[in-house]
């Protein structure tokens, strides 16, 4: 047999192999439903996946204290909640025509100082109230690396364009990140026991701190996490990073920026997190929520129309099913389009 053959055959005996390394989850021992409430905190890709989750009606708060990068600036966010710490006049700056705050994302940043102040208070009202109620809070670390204030060594959560002067740029360690989380963690136990925590790394590569740099920075949460979820039986880590990196190891999975994931790799790490955390019973009531929002967002021809008034009613009565079934869920907006026919 020819060397060509033989390669041939040994390639349709191996039809059957997956052409990708499969990351695997380690059962986390809970699951969330619709009786759970979950929080999400951290980086932006916290808000794509807590968006996503949101979008199913289980009852879910994402980044109440906005955008936050570094685990000593989302550490910093809790422990300002869980202290009711309230800020005033001495806690923001003018630049730009708007008044900022180092701790704060820039959504929060506002041409009326006392606006700021009040949004900002407000927000930490909302995540300790968050934290207190919540069953699974979800923490999404970006990077190790931070930006302190010269002079002051405060680390800021944002730089709001400041000039670069003014900050001293460093590297985290793992000692550190784990001492901070380990106080955080006995805060956050002391209001809400039954919280159980997930950890994951964004796979989003901080770009501009090089490739190496990167690599590190990646490397440090893991080890951080690591330490963490070894020394506390609440927490747990979900591959996030991982699966990006090696599930989806090739750049149509990545924006055009070619940093950022694509939203067909979001969606498909969103169903990884659901393989992992969903239930059949939940991922069956979510199917039948996704149709009663599909359908909301129809628009027909004749909305006056019998057939159409007779299709409202229909999923307004599915609503109703649901609603009996799991509690009170939000649908305002899909009843809402469904009465206005």
């Amino acid at each position: 047999m020819s060397s060509i053959s033989k390669d041939k055959t040994f390639i349709l005996q191996q039809s059957n192999m997956e052409f990708r390394t499969i990351i695997d989850i380690p059962k986390f021992g809970f699951g969330i439903s619709h009786n759970n409430k979950c929080l999400f905190i951290g980086s932006c890709f916290a808000e794509n996946i807590g968006n996503k989750l949101a979008t199913t009606k289980i009852r879910t708060s994402v980044n109440p204290t906005g955008i936050l990068y570094n685990p000593l600036s989302i550490c910093k966010s809790i422990k300002n909640a869980l202290s009711d710490r309230k800020y005033g006049d001495e806690d923001v700056f003018l630049s730009g025509g708007a008044w900022n705050s180092f701790d704060f994302h820039s959504r929060f940043s506002n041409v009326d100082k006392n606006v700021c102040i009040e949004n900002i208070n407000s927000a930490l009202q909302m995540l300790k109230q968050e934290i207190e109620t919540a069953d699974i809070m979800f923490v999404t670390f970006g990077t190790a690396y931070v930006y302190e204030l010269a002079g002051t060594g405060k680390i800021v959560c944002n730089c709001h364009k400041q000039p670069e002067k003014h900050f001293n740029r460093r590297l985290l360690n793992v000692s550190e990140i784990v001492e901070s989380w380990t106080e955080c963690i006995g805060k956050i136990a002391d209001v809400n026991p039954k919280l159980r925590i997930v950890f994951t790394v964004s796979p989003i590569r901080h770009w501009r701190d090089g490739a190496h740099q990167n690599l590190i920075s990646k490397s440090t949460l893991h080890l951080a996490i690591n330490e963490l979820n070894a020394k506390f039986q609440n927490t747990n880590y979900f591959p996030a990073y991982e699966i990006m990196m090696d599930e989806l190891r090739d750049y149509r999975f990545y924006a055009v920026d070619m940093v950022h994931p694509s939203e067909t790799a979001v969606q498909y790490i969103w169903e990884r997190f659901g393989d992992a955390l969903f239930s059949e019973q939940t991922k069956s009531v979510i199917a039948r929520i996704e149709k009663i929002i599909a359908a909301s967002n129809h628009r027909p021809l004749n909305p006056q129309s019998d057939e159409y008034k007779l299709f409202c009613k229909k999923n307004l009565a599915e609503i109703e099913r649901i609603k009996a079934e799991f509690g009170n869920l939000d649908f305002c907006e899909e009843e809402g389009r469904f009465r206005g026919f």
